[in-house]
């Protein structure tokens, strides 16, 4: 069996996963408000923002962590059409629950539909980003920690989804963030303990990117893309802040001319 390592840099991914996770959420979290105080199409573009927000934090969460994962015996590398896919299933999964949580009249039946959905989204990005893993032996899962994983997963989307619903203010909103980028956190390394690796040495070359070679400069982008729309939405008025601007700008009464 293969030793896994999952710090080879120490303490620098597991930290800047979880930061990752936590701008994800708090930056979907106050689109899903900002949608939810809205209507037609500018409620829809606020959703797609928080989809997109969320999935792209996960994804970036997962990878980034995986920078340093490590098997000795083994290099590693990754497919990169599979690795896109666990980024597109993230956001389309995801983007679902969102939708249903956004346009649901039921608020009961909207959370619990939309918090599985997103749940089994951020299950199904990480172990699409496993199956993505190219290595020279046989990786394998224990199931009871995949199960367990997976519940994780659904539990922290639901709760992240019901902070959506619920909480309004920035404060209240960066707590929740904060929650949930340790309950994506945990999701993830527990579906890593999950995993061993029975190596088979070998000198033949794997396919696939080396990981400083694609996920790096990847999670880079993405990374980027979440805090310049971070900064976008926190320059962007809200609701309460346009009326009040359109008061302001009506004449008062008797000072008209």
């Amino acid at each position: 069996m293969g030793h896994l390592d999952h710090a080879t840099f120490g303490w620098l991914t597991p930290v800047l996963s979880y930061a990752m996770a936590c701008i994800g959420a708090a930056l979907g979290l106050r689109c899903t408000v900002r949608a939810l105080g809205t209507s037609g199409r500018s409620r829809r573009n606020w959703l797609i923002t928080a989809a997109s927000a969320i999935g792209t934090g996960i994804w970036t969460m997962h990878f980034v962590a995986m920078l340093g994962f490590g098997v000795t015996g083994t290099e590693i590398r990754y497919h990169v059409p599979l690795t896109f896919l666990s980024l597109l299933v993230a956001m389309a999964v995801v983007g679902a629950g969102i939708f249903a949580v956004g346009y649901g009249r039921d608020r009961r039946g909207a959370l619990a539909l939309g918090g599985l959905t997103t749940g089994l989204g951020v299950a199904s990005m990480h172990y699409l980003g496993m199956a993505a893993l190219r290595l020279h032996g046989d990786v394998r899962y224990d199931p009871l920690l995949v199960g367990l994983s997976v519940v994780i997963a659904v539990v922290a989307a639901t709760a992240a989804l019901w902070a959506g619903l619920n909480i309004k203010s920035p404060l209240a909103v960066a707590v929740a963030s904060l929650v949930m980028g340790g309950a994506v956190t945990s999701m993830h390394y527990t579906g890593m303990l999950a995993v061993s690796v029975r190596v088979t040495p070998s000198d033949a070359a794997l396919s696939g990117a080396a990981t400083m070679q694609f996920i790096f400069p990847l999670a880079v982008g993405l990374g980027s893309y979440l805090f310049l729309t971070s900064a976008f939405v926190a320059l962007s008025p809200t609701r309460g802040e346009r009326e009040a601007s359109v008061s302001a700008q009506r004449p008062v009464d008797g000072v008209a001319s």
